[in-house]
């Protein structure tokens, strides 16, 4: 997949997160948009992944297991949040599913705020 295609898929992906922000609004629980999420994307016919595990791994041995919230045509990493504001640590951990992956684009959606747009980093190896 050309880094173009992920750009643009990101931006498809990012559209449909508006969409859903629009109808649900802030303070719906992280599962909610998950799963509003993946029927927009349907929807929208862009096939994805829901709670995909993800080794994490030290010197090719795996030390533990994270998963990806949402994974978009097999390598776009979406993380969804609902916290009051981003951090570092969730960029950090975005990074870290991007490589155990293979990635190198995910985007960090944060629904808690009032526009979706305040709300959205698009995160590249």
């Amino acid at each position: 997949m050309t880094q173009s295609h992920l750009v643009e898929l990101s931006e498809k992906v990012i559209g449909a997160a508006i969409e859903v922000h629009r109808i649900l609004g802030a303070g719906c629980a992280e599962l909610t948009y998950q799963r509003a999420m993946s029927v927009e994307l349907g929807l929208r016919g862009i096939t994805h992944e829901l709670e995909i595990p993800v080794e994490l791994a030290y010197k090719n041995v795996c030390v533990g297991e994270g998963r990806v919230d949402i994974l978009v045509e097999g390598k776009l990493v979406v993380e969804l949040k609902t916290v009051e504001a981003l951090h570092d640590s969730h960029t950090r951990q975005v990074l870290a599913y991007l490589r155990a992956h293979g990635s190198n684009v995910g985007l960090l959606i944060n629904f808690s705020h009032q526009t979706l747009k305040e709300g959205v980093r698009r995160i590249q190896l």
